[in-house]
């Protein structure tokens, strides 16, 4: 935590703050280490404050040595000028993408009873740090991936036609929970035949059947960090369409982890493997980004896709997770989790792939 602190005062000097209000919850968990559900860290050059309420002080002490912890109570114009004021700084930087408007205006009504307070909305200084990870990080990723594949392949190798998208979804939120996991990552997803045409498809009452194609996306959080995995399975012979599509997301896939390497934007990297795609022409069906950072977060920097500039950079975790989805037949989509080194990209994700053949890969 304290070369975090040290990186984000650097951080603080480059933008010309004084200080910064820490909101977001991911961010005040990375500098701080505290992982309950409300409060705020406010950062200067000399300072550094965790500010939270009766229920969680006892945890703010144990899991934020580095931070001072002071109890507050009611709204921000109550507890924060007297906060403040103990600081020297007045030029205080906040989160705006992530303090709500309306707690912005409590936050602009404390700063008015200070003398001089200047509030200066900031962009993804904490996020531009999280982007890459340290090796302690990389090994809780690791092993809630290591989780979140066990699942997929305790279920998916039992899972038979005539079970529900929400059995089967389930099924595999209860392995995550009894085999240590905190939570799920996300709901899980599970879309059979016509409704793996969906992305985020919720798992509905449908019945899977034989010859389908069945998208499984799931994750896992453990000891705070996320993994993501999607895997595309078939129950019986898959016909020609199922092994055309699977065998074209799989070489976007396989093409862009290959070929991914450090010092490329996110829109680059995307690229490579939507190249594949738009060559076998399902440039159309597929619609959303290669990948996303992973990690306190299932979804942070970096993004790769259209338009994104984020610089991918050594020790950055992120997924590759190209898809094709045809309205009225349905879906393939095949993601790993990767840790992006000096030789390139590693895949953290183990779980099985299948062949156009159908066999296990």
């Amino acid at each position: 935590m304290s070369s975090r602190l040290q990186s984000l005062r650097a951080k603080l000097e480059e933008a010309k703050l004084d200080a910064i209000l820490i909101s977001q919850p991911e961010n005040r968990r990375y500098l701080s280490g505290f992982a309950g559900s409300a409060g705020y860290l406010l950062v200067s050059s000399d300072a550094a404050v965790l500010a939270t309420d009766f229920r969680y002080t006892e945890q703010a002490s144990r899991q934020a040595p580095e931070f001072e912890v002071v109890r507050i109570q009611g709204d921000i114009p109550r507890w924060f000028p007297p906060l403040a004021s103990r600081l020297k700084d007045r030029r205080l930087g906040f989160e705006g993408g992530d303090l709500a408007f309306s707690r912005y205006q409590k936050l602009a009504e404390a700063a008015s009873q200070m003398e001089g307070m200047r509030l200066v909305a900031t962009t993804d200084l904490v996020e531009a740090l999280r982007a890459v990870k340290d090796a302690e990080e990389i090994r809780r990723i690791a092993a809630a991936v290591e989780l979140a594949d066990a699942a997929f392949e305790s279920v998916a190798s039992a899972a038979v036609a005539g079970m529900t998208e929400k059995q089967v979804a389930w099924d595999l939120e209860r392995h995550i929970r009894e085999h240590g996991g905190e939570a799920v990552s996300f709901d899980v997803i599970v879309a059979s035949g016509p409704n793996s045409a969906l992305p985020h498809h919720m798992p509905s009452d449908r019945l899977l059947r034989e010859g389908e194609p069945v998208v499984v996306d799931l994750g896992a959080r453990l000891e705070g960090y996320c993994s993501d995995l999607t895997r595309t399975i078939c129950l019986g012979e898959p016909n020609e369409t199922f092994r055309r599509v699977y065998d074209t997301v799989l070489g976007a896939q396989l093409t862009a982890q290959a070929t991914i390497a450090a010092g490329m934007t996110g829109e680059e990297a995307d690229r490579l493997g939507r190249v594949v795609i738009e060559q076998a022409g399902y440039g159309d069906a597929f619609g959303h980004s290669l990948g996303h950072g992973v990690g306190l977060a299932v979804h942070e920097a970096p993004r790769l896709g259209d338009g994104s500039a984020d610089i991918l950079m050594e020790n950055a975790v992120f997924t590759i997770e190209p898809g094709v989805y045809l309205s009225g037949w349905g879906g393939v989509r095949i993601e790993d989790v990767v840790v992006l080194e000096n030789k390139g990209a590693r895949s953290l994700t183990r779980a099985r792939k299948i062949d156009f053949g159908g066999k296990a890969r």
